[in-house]
């Protein structure tokens, strides 16, 4: 029995030093660049030979040497703070802005992008002011590009007025920089609420990324409406006072918009469609705001919007377009 124990924490020590060397290295590897990187990199594969080390001579030793490189390495850790003024990609170079006055809401740094392939745009950022008392309607939308249980998140708004503003909670891409899953455990990209016409962010994604988005309509009251309305507006204010960093398991455009959610009803039940954010619109017939009849399929299928479909209906505009069925 006396010598499983020893044993035991032999494995222990090896699995904490092995899982720590590796978090560290890997922290290291995406949040430093040149020599800054190959310095981290070789100081940490020296304090694990140390540490290992010591172990085999004082155990004691080796533990408090584990302990002291764990308290290093998470203080250097929270030495990485987001930021506000790096040089970003275009499509997410303005956060958005919100002002409120009463009834009226003044939205600043929407945008307006005329997509003519994926990459390249003619750029517009555009202010509107929307009267709360006109909200209309809540959509969500579900954007996928390759797997069908994972989707991208986005909420549209309608108003009386005919008008829709599109909130989607997406990572702040430096120019050049490309998303990684694996970065976004580490504090590589902020978080950036961005504000949008359909006809831009919507259009995107059918004509030119060619994902299968779908569109939802999600049954609400007015209050209820203006609640998740203003919940994104709260969060622009916030983000624009404070950045923050974007997490590929907790802060990411479904785990946000769930959290705004809970705004609306405090015990929203935990499920996991958070991570797999294409099983969203089941989650949201189980709590009875999914609109639409007929069975959950059908609805499925008649949610998918067509790609170039203003090219079809050419007198209507593209939020016409996409709601003609």
């Amino acid at each position: 029995m006396r010598r499983f124990s020893k044993i035991s924490f032999h494995v222990i020590f090896a699995l904490l030093l092995l899982a720590g060397g590796a978090w560290s290295a890997t922290a290291l590897w995406l949040n430093t660049a040149g020599g800054m990187r190959f310095l981290g990199l070789a100081l940490l594969a020296l304090g694990m030979v140390a540490i290992a080390v010591a172990r085999t001579r004082r155990r004691r030793l080796g533990w408090v040497m584990l302990a002291i490189a764990g308290v290093a390495v998470a203080g250097w850790y929270q030495t990485i703070t987001p930021r506000a003024d790096r040089i970003w990609a275009d499509d997410v170079a303005h956060g958005l802005h919100a002002q409120v006055d009463g009834n009226k809401v003044t939205l600043a740094n929407l945008r307006d992008f005329d997509w003519h392939t994926k990459d390249r745009a003619t750029q517009r950022w555009i202010t509107e002011r929307y009267d709360l008392d006109q909200l209309s309607s809540v959509e969500m939308l579900t954007s996928v590009w390759d797997n069908p249980n994972i989707a991208h998140l986005l909420v549209s708004f309608g108003f009386t007025t005919g008008e829709h503003v599109v909130f989607s909670v997406e990572i702040r891409r430096e120019k050049g920089e490309k998303f990684s899953e694996i970065g976004g455990f580490f504090r590589q990209f902020e978080l950036v609420l961005i504000g949008a016409t359909e006809r831009d962010i919507v259009r995107l994604r059918t004509d030119y990324r060619a994902e299968q988005v779908r569109m939802y309509p999600v049954t609400l009251n007015p209050e209820q409406r203006r609640t998740m309305f203003m919940s994104y507006v709260t969060l622009a204010q916030r983000l624009e006072a404070r950045p923050e960093f974007y997490n590929t398991i907790s802060a990411n455009c479904t785990t946000v918009v769930y959290g705004l959610a809970r705004g609306l009803k405090s015990d929203l039940p935990i499920n996991v469609s958070l991570i797999l954010s294409g099983r969203l619109p089941e989650y949201l017939d189980g709590l009875g705001v999914l609109g639409g009849t007929g069975p959950l399929p059908a609805r499925r299928e008649a949610a998918l919007l067509p790609a170039h479909a203003q090219s079809a209906h050419p007198g209507l505009s593209y939020s016409q377009a996409i709601r003609v069925r």
